[in-house]
């Protein structure tokens, strides 16, 4: 039986449908099916940009981000797909606040929802900070089936576990 370590907390009943894909092999076809296209967002600079249309287009009055790329060692380091972090410094006698997003190196090779996802969720940090109701309303309205993708995105992630890709789908 494979550890469903993207999983924790989700119903019984649903963890033992992930489980009989897991164990029946079928887990990489289920997803593939779902979401057979790559995005072609694969530099720091179409990130960044792709990252900006979505603000302007969903939190318009939000603060401008000053940085917004892929990081290598997000996934391993922090455990997490993507950071936003507000760095405060001192120029003259004004506070300067530059805030960055960092994506997870992985999903240059995810689709696009799921990029979307994380992008949305990073976002969404603009406005709240906690992941409450508030901030989860704020997700579903950027991108509707928000949850669903979600919970897609850890299935990609166990099956990506259970069988790295190779070759020139593999990150760098």
């Amino acid at each position: 039986m494979t550890p469903l370590k993207y999983l924790s907390g989700y119903p019984p009943e649903l963890l033992g449908q992930v489980q009989r894909l897991v164990d029946e092999g079928r887990l990489h076809a289920h997803i593939a099916a779902r979401y057979p296209d790559r995005h072609e967002v694969r530099s720091d600079r179409a990130l960044y940009e792709y990252v900006v249309a979505l603000r302007i287009e969903c939190l318009r009055n939000s603060e401008p981000l000053a940085k917004v790329v892929y990081d290598n060692k997000l996934h391993v380091v922090q455990h997490a797909l993507g950071t936003h972090t507000t760095a405060v410094r001192v120029q003259g006698q004004k506070l300067r606040t530059r805030r960055e997003i960092r994506v997870a190196s992985l999903f240059k090779q995810a689709p696009e929802p799921f990029l979307r996802m994380i992008v949305v969720h990073e976002l969404a940090h603009l406005r709240h900070r906690e992941h409450d109701k508030k901030f989860y309303s704020l997700c579903e309205s950027m991108e509707p089936a928000y949850h669903q993708i979600e919970f897609d995105a850890r299935l990609w992630l166990l099956a990506r576990d259970l069988q790295p890709p190779v070759g020139p789908d593999a990150v760098d």
